[in-house]
């Protein structure tokens, strides 16, 4: 009956100046909502009620109105659920957006570098993400298989909608590192000291938590490579650090090099057992195409940057050199 006699009204209004005028005023009316105010519009509300819920609010004065409009506009209607900011511009234009599904949109970022650990800890602060991780089994959820989950995530700045899950969201990650090494491996140089695409993952992440400089990735890959090559132990400090998990304070000491974990690469041969962090597309490109050279050592400089040197007797002197610099900050 409602529509009925909504319809009968719409009709009379059409036929008068008036009427005309004042469809054109509810249409450019405003909605008197505090700016940038978010809204979550639940699943199955409809148009009316959310006029209502408007009007509660008091950012609208009258329903009556926009229902004759949605009358003559019928995809008014549709509703999409989710979070939506409301502006002061006009009712009708609010409304739209949310029949378009223009929701809040969040973001969360996986760091170049980080670890699993790492990211895990952020995620839990992700605002309005629906937490669902299972970490007593979260490697089968998000990559399917009981495959370590470190190094999987691909590091960029990932968007959301309230209301996502966490796990979805890194399922994107796991998906886009999947293809970016895939991508990688295809375009691997000839002769490499590794034999598969997870092994390439494991070198990416020791190269990207070896230097901050993104222009010396590519050389720390020609060492790792070079030392592989010889037989030589990778001798990096960043997977001890990595093997000491919580029980690192910030300090390597001599005996964290001498005691043995799986990831303590001056006691083991070869390669850690997984990645060690998060690496980034560069690391990759890195670890799959080193440039050639003899280098097979490198040691800090003390601004960011390493000294890399061919022999040892080289390295030793870049090593006093490194020293003698340290000891200058501290006078």
């Amino acid at each position: 009956m409602l529509k009925v006699i909504i319809g009968i009204i719409v009709l009379a209004l059409l036929t008068t100046g008036v009427g005309y005028q004042q469809l054109q005023a509810t249409i450019n009316s405003t909605l008197a909502v505090p700016e940038n105010t978010q809204f979550e519009v639940k699943n199955g509300t409809g148009f009316n009620k959310l006029c209502q819920q408007w009007q509660a609010k008091k950012w609208l004065d009258s329903c009556f109105k926009y229902q004759i409009v949605a009358k003559l506009d019928p995809s008014l209607t549709d509703l999409k659920a989710g979070l939506y900011e409301l502006n002061q511009g006009s009712v009708i234009d609010n409304i739209r957006r949310i029949n378009e599904g223009e929701q809040v949109s969040f973001s969360f970022t996986i760091i170049e570098g980080q670890t699993l650990r790492d990211v895990l800890a952020a995620i839990k602060n992700a605002t309005k993400l629906n937490q669902d991780l299972t970490l007593d089994n979260l490697s089968q959820q998000i990559i399917g298989s009981d495959q370590h989950l470190e190094g999987w995530l691909y590091p960029d700045t990932y968007h959301y909608h309230a209301g996502d899950s966490a796990s979805l969201l890194l399922k994107r990650a796991h998906i886009l590192m999947k293809q970016v090494l895939t991508d990688a491996w295809q375009q691997r140089a000839k002769n490499l000291p590794i034999n598969t695409a997870y092994e390439a993952l494991i070198m990416a992440s020791i190269i990207e938590k070896e230097t901050g400089l993104a222009s010396e990735r590519p050389m720390i890959a020609s060492v790792f490579t070079n030392r592989l090559n010889s037989k030589m132990r990778l001798q990096t400090d960043p997977t001890v650090i990595y093997g000491l998990g919580t029980a690192y304070d910030g300090d390597i000491k001599r005996k964290d090099l001498t005691s043995y974990t799986p990831y303590n690469t001056y006691r083991i041969n070869g390669l850690p057992p997984t990645p060690i962090a998060m690496p980034s597309k560069a690391a990759i490109l890195a670890a799959v195409n080193p440039p050639e050279s003899d280098y097979v050592y490198f040691v800090a400089k003390g601004d960011g940057s390493h000294q890399f040197s061919k022999t040892l007797k080289a390295h030793n002197k870049a090593v006093q050199d490194y020293l003698r610099y340290q000891k200058q900050l501290s006078n």
